[in-house]
């Protein structure tokens, strides 16, 4: 997910995305866990995409 993809949507959206990668994170974390996470590369993508869209509410924030 790229911030260009981002920075069109509104706060809400964002929050909404911000909370399913939340959850997916944390599915990742218990499979790295149980030894069932196949790429660990999944996890620092999530978390890139997190702060991605922290970002982008952050800027909506500071423009309102």
């Amino acid at each position: 997910m790229k911030y260009t993809e981002l920075k069109d949507k509104s706060t809400k959206e964002l929050l909404e995305i911000l909370k399913e990668k939340k959850v997916l994170l944390f599915k990742l974390r218990a499979k790295l866990k149980t030894m069932q996470l196949t790429n660990p590369n999944e996890i620092r993508e999530v978390k890139k995409d997190i702060a991605r869209i922290n970002t982008a509410i952050s800027n909506h924030k500071s423009k309102a």
